[in-house]
């Protein structure tokens, strides 16, 4: 188990970008939350096996040939960090 806090920069506020990663996570198995930021990025916090997270990780610094990902990623800075216990579902805040 790991966990993992991705600072998300770019066009990624007002159009689905926390829906979908709480999408992707899900089926990815993981647990946290997505929320926006004050400065305009978003923060990503992840928790699950470590193959799990950095599929996340990927999916989210990719830079997609279709419109599959909502909005406009130019940069994730990542943090890692102890799993925490108690730790439940994935939220989109």
């Amino acid at each position: 188990m790991v966990r993992a806090t991705f600072f998300v920069r770019g066009r990624v506020q007002g159009v689905g970008f926390r829906w979908w990663t709480r999408a992707r996570a899900l089926e990815l198995g993981l647990t946290g939350h997505a929320r926006n930021m004050s400065d305009g990025r978003v923060e990503v916090v992840a928790q699950g096996d470590r193959v799990a997270v950095e599929r996340l990780q990927t999916l989210l610094a990719e830079q997609p040939t279709t419109s599959a990902r909502p909005g406009r990623v130019v940069g994730v800075t990542t943090r890692w960090s102890d799993p925490r216990t108690g730790v439940t579902g994935f939220a989109e805040q």
